[in-house]
């Protein structure tokens, strides 16, 4: 059975876009049913609409969090999605909507969390490299409602260099990212991801 995937983003989509190689190349057996924004000019929906997928602007203009996010559910449900990602999705969901879709949305944070969660794309590379430290990555973890706490699936390090700029360093960074959400998609598709708590365990 083909895993249909539904895509919240706010910015590039640049992991989205590992995502429609991996599937057109046969490595996951997905498909991207619905790519949803709230921002009208996000390049994630002029990148998704390359590839004919779905696409959909929502307006969050003068909405209550749960009324804007409950748009967001009747599309993702038409559309019998399966696996939600928030690829640099920049809202911060609803309680409501955070428990309908819990242990079926997967968030990519740029770091190694719980180390410098909070922030997005390059302020949270910013924070890193002003902290002076060695080793960054990234985080998979399950949505919840406290931003960046959700139950970890997977994280992958990355060595920070010498000559490392904020720019250099995202882009090593999504490089990781887009490395584990692949694995992660197989995983969820196969059925191996299992919450037990606020721990995954990934089963052989």
């Amino acid at each position: 059975m083909t895993l249909k995937i539904g895509v919240l983003g706010s910015t590039n989509g640049t992991d989205m876009q590992a995502i429609i190689d991996a599937i057109n190349s046969g490595k996951i057996n997905a498909q991207i049913v619905a790519v949803i924004s709230d921002k009208p000019n996000a390049y994630i929906l002029q990148r998704a609409k390359q590839f004919g997928l779905n696409t959909l602007f929502i307006d969050p203009t003068g909405k209550e969090k749960e009324q804007y996010d409950q748009e967001i559910n009747v599309e993702l449900e038409k559309q019998g999605v399966e696996l939600l990602l928030l690829v640099g999705y920049m809202k911060i969901m609803s309680g409501w909507f955070v428990n309908k879709w819990y242990g079926k949305a997967m968030n990519i944070h740029p770091s190694i969390l719980p180390a410098f969660g909070g922030g997005m794309d390059k302020d949270v590379h910013q924070t890193v490299m002003d902290a002076g430290v060695k080793i960054t990555g990234c985080t998979l973890h399950f949505v919840t409602e406290e931003v960046d706490s959700g139950p970890i699936i997977a994280q992958k390090a990355v060595e920070i260099g010498e000559k490392d700029t904020i720019d250099t360093l995202k882009a090593k960074v999504q490089l990781a990212e887009q490395e584990i959400i692949l694995r992660a998609i197989n995983w969820f598709k196969d059925g191996r991801i299992k919450l037990e708590g606020n721990k995954v365990r990934i089963h052989e």
